[in-house]
Order: C-alpha cells, then sequence, then structure tokens
C-alpha cells in the first residue's frame, strides 16, 4: 500500500470515527457533515472523497457501530456454560455502563425514533443490524415449545434496545435504573431461567 492509499484509509477511518460519536451523542440530523469532518480533524471538501452522500457515511457507521457492539456483546462466551450464554448477553447489554457510554455504547438508542419518523432512507441499514443482533442471539438459543428461536431471538433484541433506551431517556432517575433491572428479569423469564 502506497503513502497515499494509507493516508487515505486512515481519513476514512478518523471520518467513521467522528461520526459514531456523533452519532451517538446527537443522532442523525444532529450528526452533520461539517461536525463529522471537524471532528476528524479534516476539511468538509475532502467529504466526497471518501462517502457518495452523508445517507452512505450514517449506513456505514451504523453497520461498523454496530458490529463492534456485537462483538464486545459476544466475546469470550466459549468460557460461559452453553445454557447460560444467551442470558450472559442480555445481562452485558442492559448494564449502567451500556446505558451512560452514550459515546461508545449501542447506537439504536440514539437513532430508531429518528429512523422511524424523519430518516426512514436509514431502515434498512438499520433493520440489517438488528437482523443481526438477533441471529446472533438464536444461535445462543435452545428450542423451545411455542415459539421460533428467531421470534424469541427478535423479542429478545427488541426488549434490549428498547429497555436501553428508555434507560437512557430517564438516566439519573431511579426509574432508569429500575428499568434495566426489569428488562434483565423479563429476559430471564424469556429464557426460561427463573
Amino acid at each position: 500500500m502506497n503513502a497515499k492509499t494509507e493516508q487515505k484509509a486512515r481519513s476514512r477511518a478518523a471520518i467513521l470515527d467522528a461520526s459514531a460519536r456523533l452519532l451517538r451523542e446527537r443522532g442523525i440530523v444532529g450528526a452533520k457533515v461539517a461536525d463529522v469532518m471537524a471532528g476528524a480533524g479534516l476539511t468538509v471538501g475532502g467529504f466526497y472523497a471518501h462517502f457518495a452522500s452523508k445517507e452512505a457515511l450514517v449506513d456505514q457507521t451504523l453497520a461498523d457501530t454496530a458490529r463492534h457492539m456485537r462483538d464486545r456483546l459476544f466475546s469470550k462466551l466459549e468460557a460461559k456454560p452453553e445454557a447460560d450464554r444467551a442470558e450472559v448477553v442480555v445481562k452485558r447489554y442492559l448494564t449502567t455502563a451500556n446505558r451512560d457510554d452514550v459515546q461508545d455504547g449501542c447506537p439504536f438508542p440514539a437513532v430508531a425514533g429518528e429512523i422511524a419518523t424523519t430518516a426512514p432512507e436509514h431502515g434498512e441499514a438499520l433493520a440489517a443490524q438488528v437482523e443481526a443482533m438477533a441471529e446472533g442471539l438464536r444461535k445462543l438459543l435452545p428450542e423451545r415449545p411455542g415459539i421460533s428461536g428467531k421470534h424469541l431471538a427478535l423479542g429478545l433484541t427488541a426488549m434490549m434496545v428498547g429497555g436501553l433506551t428508555l434507560a437512557r431517556a430517564t438516566r439519573g432517575t431511579e426509574l432508569s435504573d429500575e428499568l434495566l433491572r426489569a428488562c434483565r428479569a423479563m429476559g430471564r423469564v424469556a429464557l426460561g431461567r427463573t
């Protein structure tokens, strides 16, 4: 790889890092291209050398941040008893640390409402990441009568993201911590672990 190609790769990585921070902190509308480029230490004029549009940047940022989150959630599960692995993922996700770490935590709470209302063009990108999260969970689930593994995994994913979203929105109140505890308990019930 030549120096120019290496520099372009470093610049792209810096743009994606800045975009990830701003997307989590400010949402899609608040993550303006000018602010992303300033956060990357680059000029706005260089943006289109890396991305065709802001939509392409947001979609790539969602894919990258969700993949990093899944990597953390599913890491070292082989060291856990097989029957405990899905519950471990649920507990790792529904923590005060993930709630409070807006800059590096789950990106879904920052963007889901916006995609549902004012930024539907990112719906497919979000759907792909939700499906990837649910598929990771599905692989950890034993067969259960009355519900498919896919539906249980999708339900757990929706409960986790919804619970974290409400816990972040009510952070600083007693309800916020209670929401996390309630969702972890619901996860146990859904997994038949009570």
